[in-house]
This record gives structure tokens, C-alpha cells and sequence, in this order.
């Protein structure tokens, strides 16, 4: 028989014998799902076990509970003001269809649920049967809930890791995060040694005897983070009592642990630590952890990328800031020098002043502070890369035997000198004085770090391309076809520590006693080997010595003719009667340097700026030489004075001078070949050498 739509459907009778109530009360306490039944002022009035089980009450506690108590607490005045309006309309239906529902348990926390609402007015009852299925537990919902864990857990880690530069800080949470997101018992943080023999615990959660912050653990494969440095991808080990790929320690085992997954921390594709976590489950760990671990890894290592680089641009621009205060104050200070190296030239020369003995020990020893005070503003210049090198083919395997030789001399008789190089080693395209300054300094500080004697070691490696790692460090990191020579000093010294390694080119920066350095040596290496288009690295453990290595270009990218390997030497003087315009607008300068003319034979005309200089040129070309500073004050320079001067009077030689500026430099790449350039302070031997080198090259042709 088919009934009518809107009938009522007929319940089958209960079998004879059977009392009704205790069919439903059977039916209530069977149900699969909990169910509270609430009377109209959200009083709960019966319960079954279910309930009882997933909100963590006892039956009794639940009846006579007002039902909000089961709501969180966010949710509460919403939820009243829900079962208000519903007890005024109720109907058959389903509870929170557009919201996620959870219900608050006994113990505080909080359980996701579906809830469905049946009034049972109709049958003139005033009660709701809330009946509420807990979803957590479900395959599907348990795996969103534990990504939307991971999830959070990774998004607290990144705004920490955005917020925080404190490196350390950011070490010391993420063990902590993954702990707590992937509910686990330990979690660490590795990371590996300068040196990659070992790693170094950096942080950790529940960590085990032996694992301590601050521990060494060796990188050889046969330990867990040796084995993953040597895989170079992530680790899981799903039972460390069957684990055969390496030894397990007995702490793991004491302390109950049994599976583990590890990945590695990556900086630019090279491992540098790595993140594992450990379980007292086995098989604890599949491919969600693994993708969670992987990231939180990721914005670790990503983070102490730009902690680096951060830091790395920090002291790039100190050592910025230092420089360009060097280049303000060195055309200054060179000028000064200039005029009292002079005057002391002149002092020494005169009669009176060599008679009296008392007198000429005083003009020397001034001599000799004023030479001191120029070797002091020449090495600020190295490390600003402001000097004007002069690069030639340069032999390593002679330059190395002849320092060698030259330092068996004078260091230490207890420290033994070697040098070994290969086979046809390139020439390299460097300035060779600059090169044995650079590598005496290397070799002073190596005997200071051995004072009881040592090993000091003198070597070349030809390299084809540069590692990329110090290809970046290069000027121009992305220029190609360059061979390299790696000279490298290596001492067996007492080392560096960490701290004193990350400063060692820094300027001033010590470790010596007071009076023993100026804290230049190293930082003159550095701007040289820059200036050069060269890396300069340092390798140093406390104990085991220190290795400076120079990366040298073999040929210039550019292009530039090597010049030849011993220059000719010639006895040409300065031609006697000379015609020479002076133009320099610092009048001490400018009366020592027309002494010294003077003294050299040469016919002076003296100008303070350029348009004097023309001015005293007029239409006619009275003179041989003109010899100009470059920075000149208000008005043209000296370069231009020369080029104007060059393109009206082509047979007037050039003879450029300067204490310091960046316009030296430049004119160091753009001017011609056949200008001179003079660095202040100067004597007059160096003054008359320039001159003559002009000569010569006018002689020769070149």
C-alpha cells in the first residue's frame, strides 16, 4: 500500500512482551553517535555513554549541565543567542552547515564535531535531541587537521623568521616548533664545522645525554648526520633497533627512542646542518612530516641565508665607509707630508745641518717619521683600493723562492720555510711590489702565531675557473675566460677563533700587544688583492694554524698588454735647462717642489689654477714639460688642463701628481700612455725618476 506524501508513517508495533521505554532507553544508550537530550533552558537532561566518552564527562556530570558549558568560550554568546531562536521555530536539522562546529571537552580542549538537532514539541515534549558525531578521528579530517597544524606552525615560523634578526633566536624555536607540530619527543638542530668534520648541536628540544647544545657530533658517515651529509637528501628511519646504515648510539636506545627523520639545511645546493626529529613510535614519520620538516628546514636555512648576507653587507659597508674616509683625507694629508719630507730634504743637504751632529739626528729622525706617516697612508690606500697599481707579468715560482730565501734570513730560525708549486705555473698579472708587501704581511702575522717555532708554508695551484663560491666574491662575479694562481700561506700557528676571523681584514682591527701592529697588514692584503681583481680567503681553527689564500688573475679580462718582466734600465738624466709650468694651489707644495726642480737644473714657471697656466702658455709653446696636481680647487681640473694642453701643444710631456683622489686612478686607466703619474708625498729622486721616465719613453718610442 502506498501512503499519501503528507501521512504520518506507521511504526511497526513492539513484539509482545517487550516494555517500550526500555526498547528507547536501550536504543538511547546503543547509539553509535552522542546524544544529549536538552530541555527549553538548554538544560541537558539524559545522556548517553557516547556523549560521555567524547566530551570526557561522566553521564551524571552531564545531566544538569547547561549545554553552553559544552561551547567555547569564543563561541558562547553566539550560541545562546542561536539556541533562543531556534527553540522558537524548531525543526529537524542540522547544526553550523556555513562554520566548522567543536565542542569544549572537560579537560579544556577543544573537539571537532557535526551536530544535528531533532525537537521533539510534536509529540509534546519540550526537549531537542542534540545528536553529535565527533569528525576528528576521521582518515580525512585528521589529515587536514594535521596539515592545517603544520601549517600554522610553519606560519608562526615565518613571521618569526620576517620579525627576528637574531639568529640564535631563530635556531632555538624552530627545534621547539617541529617538536610541537609534529607532536614528537626530541628535535634538533646541526650545524656542520667550518671545517666539515663535525657538526655542532645549535639548539634543541628534549635532547638525549651526549646531544647537548653546544656538543660536537663527528661527520664521518657512520654517524645519523654523517649519513645524511654524505646522502645529501633527507633521512627517515622508521626503527633505530633495525638500523644497519649506521651506528645508532645507546643513548637513542635508553632514552626509548625508536624512529627518526632528518633533513638537510642547504645553502646554495651545499649542506650546512641539518633539522631532525625522533620518536619513541616506530614508523612514526611518512611523506606529510616529511614535506612539514622539509619546509620548516627551508625557512631556516633561508633565514640564516640572510643573516649571513645581511651581516656580510654590514661589514662590506664599514669597510666602505672606511675607505672613502681615507680617500677624503689622504690628498690632504700627502700634501703635508710632501712639503715636510721636502724641507727635511733640503735640511739634510745643507752644510750647517751635517756639521752638527746633534742637529742631523734630529732632521733624520724627523725623516724617518715622516716616511713612516707615508708607508702608514699608502697601506690605508691598499685597503680602500685608492692606490695606482702597476701590473706586470709576474713569475710565481720565482717570486715565492725569492721571498722564501729572503725570510729563511730574517724570521725565527726555528721556523722552517717551504715552497712548492707546480709544474709551467702561469705568470700572473699583478704589481709585484705590491704582491711581496702583501705577502710579507701574510708571512709577519704567521710568525707572530708561532713563537716557538713552526712550519711556514709557501704554495701555488693553477685553477682554470674559480669554485662559485668565491667567484662571488669577485668584483665582477660574472666574468669568464679568467685563469687563477691561488698562492697560499700556511702556518702551523696557534689560529684563529671564529670571532677573530670574521674581522681579520677588517682596518686598525688587532690582536697583538699595544706598540706590536697598527692593524694594517691584513687589510692592505685584502684591498690589493680586490684592487686586483682577486678573493682573498682566510681558513683558520684555534690550534691548527691559519691558511691565507690569494686568488690571482692570470691575464686581465680587459685586454691590457703586459708590460715586459724587467724594464730597461737607463742612466738618461733630466735634460739640464728643463722648461717646466708648475701648477699646484697649495703654495707649500709648490715652493719644496720648485726647489727640487731647481736643484735638478729645470727652468720653473709657476701657476695656482688652470687659467694662469694657459695664461702663461699663450699662443706659443715655451715650454718642455707641464706638471700639474689633478685636484686644483674651484675650475678645471688638472687632467683637462693636460688635455687642452696636449691638443695644442703635442710635443709639451704631461707629468701628473696627486695626493690622493679618485681622479688619479681614473687617469691611471684613461689617460695616455704617455702621461706620467706622480703620487704624493714625493722626494726628489722620485721626482726626477718620473721625469726621466717620460724620457725614456720619448727616446725609446714607447
Amino acid at each position: 500500500m502506498t501512503l499519501p506524501s503528507d501521512s504520518v508513517p506507521v511504526i511497526p508495533a513492539i513484539p509482545l512482551g517487550i516494555d517500550e521505554k526500555t526498547v528507547f532507553r536501550a536504543i538511547f544508550t546503543a547509539y553509535p553517535d552522542a546524544l544529549l537530550l536538552v530541555d527549553n533552558k538548554g538544560t541537558i537532561a539524559l545522556a548517553n555513554p557516547m556523549a560521555a566518552g567524547l566530551l570526557g564527562y561522566t553521564m551524571g556530570e552531564l545531566i544538569g549541565m547547561s549545554v553552553d558549558t559544552l561551547v567555547p568560550d569564543t563561541n558562547r554568546p553566539r550560541h545562546a543567542a542561536y539556541r533562543e531562536a531556534y527553540g522558537h521555530a524548531p525543526v529537524p536539522r542540522p547544526m553550523g552547515t556555513h562554520m566548522e562546529l567543536t565542542a569544549k571537552r572537560k579537560d579544556g580542549c577543544e573537539v571537532m564535531v557535526e551536530i544535528a538537532l531533532s525537537p521533539l514539541q510534536i509529540h509534546a515534549l519540550p526537549f531537542v535531541v542534540a545528536a553529535i558525531r565527533g569528525i576528528g578521528a576521521y582518515p580525512r579530517v585528521k589529515e587536514a587537521i594535521q596539515r592545517a597544524r603544520y601549517s600554522e606552525h610553519l606560519a608562526q615560523f615565518g613571521h618569526l623568521a620576517v620579525d627576528m634578526r637574531n639568529t640564535q633566536i631563530l635556531l632555538d624555536q624552530a627545534p621547539v616548533i617541529a617538536a610541537a607540530a609534529l607532536q614528537v619527543e626530541t628535535a634538533m638542530v646541526l650545524l656542520l664545522e667550518p671545517n666539515r668534520a663535525e657538526f655542532r648541536v645549535a639548539s634543541g628540544a628534549g635532547l638525549v645525554r651526549g646531544e647537548e647544545v653546544g656538543a660536537y657530533i663527528s661527520s664521518n658517515p657512520s654517524t645519523s648526520p654523517g649519513f645524511l651529509l654524505r646522502q645529501g637528501q633527507p633521512v627517515i628511519i622508521t626503527d633505530y633497533r633495525t638500523e644497519r646504515r649506521f651506528t645508532v648510539p645507546k643513548a637513542y636506545l635508553d632514552a626509548g627512542l625508536v624512529s627518526a627523520m632528518a633533513v638537510p639545511l642547504l645553502d646554495r645546493g651545499r649542506v650546512i646542518g641539518t633539522l631532525a626529529v625522533r620518536s619513541r613510535d616506530p614508523k612514526r614519520f611518512g611523506d606529510e612530516e616529511l614535506r612539514f620538516l622539509g619546509s620548516l628546514a627551508s625557512l631556516l636555512s633561508t633565514s640564516l641565508q640572510r643573516a649571513q648576507t645581511e651581516e656580510a653587507l654590514i661589514h662590506a659597508q664599514r669597510l666602505e665607509s672606511v675607505g672613502k674616509l681615507t680617500g677624503g683625507i689622504a690628498h690632504d694629508f700627502n700634501n703635508l707630508l710632501t712639503v715636510i719630507q721636502g724641507n727635511l730634504q733640503v735640511l739634510e743637504e745643507l752644510g750647517t745641518i751635517a756639521k752638527d751632529r746633534t742637529a742631523a739626528q734630529m732632521v733624520n729622525a724627523a725623516a724617518r717619521a715622516s716616511r713612516r706617516a707615508a708607508e702608514l697612508t699608502s697601506k690605508l690606500l691598499a685597503f680602500a683600493r685608492r692606490q695606482v697599481l702597476q701590473p706586470t707579468a709576474v713569475d710565481v715560482d720565482t717570486l715565492l723562492l725569492s721571498m722564501a730565501e729572503m725570510l729563511r734570513r730574517t724570521l725565527d730560525q726555528r721556523i722552517r720555510i717551504e715552497v712548492v708549486t707546480p709544474p709551467c705555473c702561469p705568470a700572473i698579472q699583478v704589481d709585484p711590489g705590491q704582491l711581496e708587501s702583501a705577502l710579507l704581511n701574510i708571512a709577519i702575522n704567521a710568525r707572530d702565531a708561532m713563537p716557538e717555532g713552526g712550519t711556514l708554508s709557501f704554495s701555488a695551484e693553477v685553477h682554470d675557473t674559480l669554485p662559485t663560491w668565491a667567484r662571488q666574491q669577485l668584483d665582477e662575479p660574472d666574468a669568464h675566460g679568467e685563469c687563477f694562481v691561488a698562492i697560499r700561506v700556511t702556518d702551523t700557528g696557534t689560529g684563529m677563533s671564529n670571532e677573530v676571523k670574521e674581522r681579520a681584514f677588517e682596518p686598525f682591527f688587532t690582536t697583538k700587544d699595544m706598540g706590536r701592529g697598527t692593524g694594517l697588514g691584513l687589510s692592505t692584503v685584502y684591498g690589493f688583492v680586490k684592487q686586483s681583481k682577486g678573493v682573498v680567503t682566510i681558513d683558520s681553527e684555534p690550534g691548527a694554524g691559519t691558511a691565507v689564500t690569494l686568488y690571482l688573475p692570470s691575464t686581465w679580462k680587459s685586454g691590457a698588454s703586459v708590460d715586459p718582466d724587467v724594464r730597461e734600465f737607463c742612466q738618461q738624466a733630466v735634460p739640464r735647462g728643463l722648461r717646466v709650468l708648475l701648477v699646484e694651489d697649495d703654495p707649500e707644495v709648490s715652493k719644496i717642489t720648485q726647489a727640487f726642480l731647481g736643484l735638478l737644473d729645470c727652468k720653473v714657471t709657476t701657476a695656482v689654477n688652470c687659467e694662469r697656466a694657459l695664461s702663461a702658455l699663450g699662443s706659443s709653446a715655451p715650454f718642455d714639460l707641464l706638471l700639474t696636481d689633478i685636484a686644483l680647487g674651484p675650475g678645471m681640473r688638472g687632467t683637462e688642463l693636460a688635455a687642452h694642453v696636449q691638443h695644442r701643444f703635442p710635443g709639451i710631456a704631461i707629468l701628473l701628481m696627486s695626493g690622493f683622489s679618485s681622479e688619479l686612478l681614473d687617469s691611471a686607466r684613461d689617460t695616455p700612455s704617455a702621461w706620467e703619474l706622480l703620487l704624493k708625498p714625493f722626494n726628489r729622486a722620485e721626482l726626477a725618476q718620473a721625469i726621466e721616465s717620460i724620457w725614456i719613453r720619448r727616446k725609446t718610442g714607447g
